[in-house]
């Protein structure tokens, strides 16, 4: 297992709890250098993190908090957002607080390790795993590894669109992405939907003449998207009284290849809350070097290129 998991994978790890058990076993996890995990439970004024080990209370100072706060370009919100979260951490030493023996913590030095060991090696293309923290209109916050942030804009969640992230995807969630761009400061921008299947992979799974069940995604005048899979949407006859959000079934009339077309007729439209199914990934290796999403002969070319034309990576 990595090293360098998403916060609040490791919480509950045997070798982590075996390491919070007393001032002994905090001590040979310092001398051993291990990154281990518990829960900050109070940001105090200056933005230090106080930290439950369990047995005892942990002082974590702002600057050891999260990689840039010391430098200027994290915010402090980025502290305060932690309280009653996972926090991975190393110790660094201990201290002597009223009394008592109060352990010293930095969160920063995991995630300085975790750019230098894991994610600097990290190529456009690399398919890695994370976690769901929190969504914005524009896009889903993941951890890539040590609370260490990283963004899918919105149009890159899926093929189908969306109005929110939060239409695809909750927060804990755990999913795989893939490597993008990188940015200032060595910030990794991810991408989603080409793990999802091409339509070809996604049409595969239907057949003209089968009633199936979808999602409404738009209505226009013209007709109205239903959502078949979140990588295949299909256009439907205007129907009154039906809204962006419902649940559908749908007839399949026809399925067109090189019009990426899928023409539906809405069956019936209805209000409905089901809990959204685990993503299925297409993909399962480790990298993707391209992806094409329409079919051969298509009129129009979808596709998305990691490495160059021509290169040789694996």
């Amino acid at each position: 297992m990595s090293d360098y998991l998403p916060e609040g994978l490791r919480i509950d790890l045997p070798e982590n709890l075996a390491y919070l058990k007393n001032m002994q076993t905090l001590q040979e996890a310092q001398r051993l250098g291990k990154i281990l995990e518990a829960r900050a439970v109070v940001c105090d004024s200056s933005h230090n993190l106080q930290v439950d080990l369990g047995f005892t209370r942990a002082l974590m100072p702002k600057e050891e908090c999260a990689l840039g706060i010391r430098e200027g370009y994290t915010r402090d919100i980025s502290i305060i957002s932690r309280v009653n979260k996972p926090v991975c951490f190393v110790i660094t030493g201990f201290t002597q607080q009223g009394g008592r023996q109060v352990p010293l913590l930095s969160r920063r030095l995991v995630q300085e390790r975790c750019q230098r060991e894991y994610l600097s090696h990290l190529v456009p293309g690399d398919i890695i795993d994370a976690r769901v923290t929190h969504l914005e209109s524009f896009g889903c916050f993941v951890d890539i590894g040590c609370g260490i942030p990283s963004l899918i804009s919105i149009d890159a969640i899926s093929v189908s669109r969306i109005s929110h992230p939060g239409d695809r995807m909750s927060v804990g969630q755990n999913i795989r992405a893939v490597v993008r761009d990188f940015g200032e400061h060595g910030r990794i921008t991810l991408t989603h939907k080409e793990l999802l299947g091409t339509w070809e992979e996604n049409a595969a799974l239907f057949s003209p003449g089968e009633t199936v069940a979808g999602i409404v995604r738009s209505v226009e005048e013209y007709g109205i998207f239903v959502e078949l899979t979140p990588n295949l949407a299909g256009l439907a006859e205007p129907k009154d009284q039906v809204t962006v959000g419902q649940q559908a079934s749908v007839y399949i009339k026809s399925m067109i290849p090189e019009k990426m077309k899928v023409k539906l007729i809405i069956v019936d439209a209805f209000h409905a809350s089901y809990h959204p199914r685990e993503f299925h990934y297409f993909v399962q290796g480790n990298h993707l070097s391209h992806w094409q999403y329409s079919p051969t002969g298509c009129r129009k070319t979808v596709q998305t290129w990691f490495d160059p034309p021509g290169s040789d990576q694996p």
